[in-house]
């Protein structure tokens, strides 16, 4: 979605603003945040890819990734550099490009339980943090509202029907929808209840999040509704 026309002072406005978007997965979270992103002429942050950077560097250096205290014990050791253009949010690892390894079957397995481990999170928080400074940044991911970026200007948590998130990640990933929707909605809802009953950051709505639901409406339009909502922010903030 190309960058909208605004005026000076919410360009101003928006380069300093902080936009949390968090949700389970096939919520609509990436693309929607993506095209927000775009549209307000703002950085992107996709935290999820970053822990499934470090996911993917513990399993291809036979890390049991069950084995909190082994994950823990090389948490550190990654060296992840990721990119914030919205339309070419790159990531790379010890220097090279893993943004296709990152979505592969073996990380989306085992990312929710390297999340999971307090000492990634901790150092994944940090540089999350950092990549944040002064704003002008849509940060999508499950924990950005109620942890990372708690003083967001404005927190969205989105949500969608499980059949239509299952429906939606199988089409990402190539998959034939007839034969394979039900093992994705089945591993959605695995990733869920991991996700949300970690003890560290948990997937959880914030208290003064706008809950958008995805189910029915389109990523024009929902990025259309998060368009308005985040000018109309901004020109409360001005305002008052």
């Amino acid at each position: 979605m190309a960058a909208r026309a605004l005026e000076e002072g919410t360009r101003r406005a928006l380069s300093a603003m902080v936009i949390a978007v968090d949700g389970p997965a096939g919520s609509g979270k990436s693309s929607t945040s993506r095209g927000l992103a775009e549209a307000l002429n703002m950085r992107y942050l996709d935290t999820g890819a970053m822990y499934r950077a470090v996911t993917w560097w513990m399993l291809l250096h036979g890390v049991e990734v069950t084995d909190a205290v082994a994950v823990a014990a090389r948490a550190a050791r990654p060296s992840l550099e990721i990119g914030t253009h919205p339309q070419n949010p790159s990531i790379t690892l010890d220097g090279a490009d893993v943004a296709r390894q990152i979505r592969t079957d073996g990380v989306t397995a085992a990312v929710s339980a390297v999340s999971a481990v307090p000492e990634v999170r901790e150092l994944m928080r940090a540089r999350q943090r950092e990549l944040i400074g002064d704003g002008g940044i849509v940060v999508e991911g499950r924990d950005i509202g109620t942890v990372v970026a708690p003083k967001a200007q404005l927190k969205v948590f989105l949500c969608a029907d499980t059949a239509v998130r299952a429906h939606r990640r199988a089409a990402e990933m190539a998959l034939d929808p007839a034969l394979d929707v039900h093992s994705v909605e089945e591993d959605l809802l695995r990733r869920d209840s991991l996700d949300s009953t970690r003890r560290t950051a948990p997937l959880t709505q914030a208290l003064d999040a706008v809950v958008v639901d995805t189910t029915s409406t389109s990523l024009d339009e929902v990025i259309e509704q998060l368009v308005a909502m985040a000018v109309d922010r901004v020109g409360m903030v001005r305002d008052g």
